[in-house]
């Protein structure tokens, strides 16, 4: 497996996670990466960019039905 695939998988690995913090750590990871060609590089951290905007969209979003869900009426059942 090269490089490259190796980081694709990792990349695709942390996404699934759905983890934040582990996506920061690995997008400054691929940051310092020197054996990936700047293309490559900015691809994969794009994939991770994606994938934090994505997450925080989808917390947003969960937020506001939680709380349509308890203020049915404008008061918290």
């Amino acid at each position: 497996m090269s490089h490259l695939d190796d980081v694709r998988a990792r990349v695709a690995a942390t996404i699934a996670e759905s983890v934040i913090s582990h996506m920061n750590e690995l997008l400054v990871e691929l940051s310092e990466d020197s054996e990936l060609s700047r293309e490559d590089r900015y691809t994969e951290q794009q994939r991770l960019r994606n994938a934090i905007a994505h997450h925080g969209q989808q917390h947003k979003e969960v937020q506001e039905a939680r709380r349509e869900a308890l203020t049915k009426g404008g008061t918290i059942l």
